[in-house]
């Protein structure tokens, strides 16, 4: 069991990455964010969990070799019943891809899409709770769903989760900040036209790095690439920092970030 408790329904809890090469991808990752691997569950392929100082921090799995689909970093929300959990997606007009299934004795899961077509899991815990730490460098600090529209999108994630959202007031900012239990803890950012053609709505996984400027070019040197450069701004959650956005060698985006004041 990982030191992570059980958390409210609709908190982010995990993330996970399906790729084609995991041997490779374990070695980018090792090197960028400082992971050791252990076995995960095998119910879908090879999978691997991330561990930073023995905390697991998030996973990495197979795809089968026929499976082409889009490799990207997914972000799984909690629930305390993943067959409910999904049929409420089915009936507020999202999509239940894969599952319910049990992840041996971790907890149960399901792969889903919102409206849009964002991709995200749902993850009912048993012995495994999901990240056991956030905030050092190389541990997932936020999610953000990148979309057309967040107001609307927003009423689905609302229906199925009980979030509260908190908008930004402003006629040139399309933006929702989510809380369970009065906490901020995922955003929805509208970006309208601004959304790549090549991905489509999605959700972003951010990483706090020691060194953001640093951490860019050390992807660069691993096989990545660095889609747009560090930048002064906000982490999703509206607290300043330093960031960058960038993807793997096998293409899955992600942001680093360097939080202001860690």
């Amino acid at each position: 069991m990982t030191e992570a408790t059980r958390r409210t329904p609709g908190t982010p809890c995990w993330v996970s990455l399906m790729v084609h090469g995991i041997d490779a991808t374990q070695e980018f990752y090792g090197a960028l964010f400082g992971w050791e691997f252990v076995p995960g569950p095998q119910q879908l392929g090879p999978y691997v969990r991330a561990l930073l100082d023995g905390k697991e921090v998030a996973g990495i799995g197979q795809l089968p070799p026929d499976r082409h689909l889009p490799v990207a970093w997914t972000t799984y929300l909690a629930t305390n019943d993943a067959d409910e959990t999904a049929e409420t997606i089915r009936c507020c007009g999202g999509t239940v891809a894969v599952g319910p299934i049990d992840a041996a004795e971790a907890g149960r899961m399901a792969i889903c899409s919102d409206p849009t077509g964002a991709v995200f899991g749902i993850w009912q815990a048993e012995l495994h709770h999901g990240i056991a730490a956030a905030g050092p460098p190389g541990t997932p600090v936020w999610n953000e769903l990148l979309t057309y529209e967040a107001s609307a999108v927003g009423k689905f994630y609302r229906t199925v989760f009980g979030y509260e959202a908190e908008p930004v007031v402003s006629p040139d900012v399309d933006f929702l900040t989510l809380h369970v239990d009065g906490r901020p803890v995922a955003s929805l950012h509208g970006v309208g036209t601004e959304l790549p053609r090549d991905r489509g709505p999605h959700w972003m996984t951010y990483f706090e790095v020691a060194d953001t400027d640093a951490a860019a070019r050390l992807v660069t040197e691993l096989g990545g690439r660095v889609l747009r450069p560090p930048w002064e701004g906000t982490a999703g959650r509206r607290t300043e920092g330093r960031l960058a956005l960038v993807a793997d060698p096998e293409g899955a985006v992600f942001t680093i970030v360097r939080s202001a004041g860690g």
